[in-house]
């Protein structure tokens, strides 16, 4: 949820001390138009910061719409003083979060071409602050937002793995959660998966291994468990991985690469 708070603090580092640059008097209206195609995002969040300043802006397409160069995706009204203070952050925000959106359903139509079921999830690689909106442009994208934050699930990885070995730290998680909380175990080996379901995890993540390997681990997994397959996936990658037969592809590059969509925003 965006909060005042946040507002401030993106106002406050974009305007400054002393603005001369937007003291401009009366009332005018503005448009944010897309130069590029994608899919839109982040809308509701340009709309937040407009609203901050007190300068109605009524949003003209929907999260997860494809949109095309020269689409107009927002609208405002209100004095051009505060209209002009807003328009940076505004872009910014909408730009970002549409481009992470653009990046992650490209990412979902790699896949469909060969699997209808596998998901596409993004990772915590996510900008400190920004994890809200760059989550919800996952979804407008089509893709699957994996872990929120650390609570929502166990993933043992290889430093408590180091620690406690693979079948140790798979059952010092298992006594301390939730019959709720899914426990998900990253892999580096297609016969390590079999050892982590075999010791009682919910989800194998098989992590920077070929198409091949995590075909081959997939193969050798129970039939009730999830496999995902992550580590420096591409979307030119997708398709492969989606062969293999893994439930999910997790991508950190949806939010941590992902160029932003370019917007322009246009007063009068």
């Amino acid at each position: 949820m965006l909060t005042d708070s946040q507002i401030e603090q993106w106002l406050a580092e974009d305007v400054g001390h002393h603005d001369v640059t937007n003291q401009v008097p009366g009332e005018t209206t503005g448009r944010l138009v897309a130069k590029d195609d994608g899919v839109a995002a982040g809308l509701d969040a340009a709309v937040s910061v407009f609203e901050y300043l007190g300068v109605d802006a009524t949003p003209l397409v929907d999260a997860g719409d494809r949109i095309a160069a020269g689409d107009a995706v927002l609208e405002t009204a209100g004095p051009a003083r505060e209209t002009l203070r807003a328009e940076r952050v505004a872009v910014n925000v909408a730009g970002h979060a549409s481009g992470i959106a653009t990046r992650t359903r490209n990412a979902v139509d790699a896949a469909r071409e060969v699997d209808d079921d596998v998901r596409i999830a993004a990772t915590r690689k996510t900008t400190p602050g920004l994890r809200g909106i760059e989550k919800r442009a996952v979804v407008a994208g089509g893709g699957d937002t994996h872990r929120l934050d650390l609570s929502h699930m166990v993933m043992v990885k290889d430093n408590q793995v180091a620690e406690m070995g693979l079948e140790g730290a798979i059952a010092h998680f298992r006594e301390r959660v939730s019959f709720a909380t899914k426990i998900e175990v990253e892999v580096e080996s297609p016969e390590d998966g079999a050892r982590a379901a075999e010791a009682g995890a919910d989800i194998v993540l098989f992590d920077n291994l070929s198409p091949d390997a995590v075909e081959r681990g997939v193969d050798l997994l129970p039939e009730r468990t999830l496999a995902e397959a992550s580590g420096g996936i591409t979307v030119e990658d997708v398709p492969d991985y989606a062969a293999t037969g893994v439930d999910v592809v997790s991508m950190g590059s949806l939010t941590h690469s992902a160029p932003a969509l370019d917007y322009s925003f246009r007063t009068g």
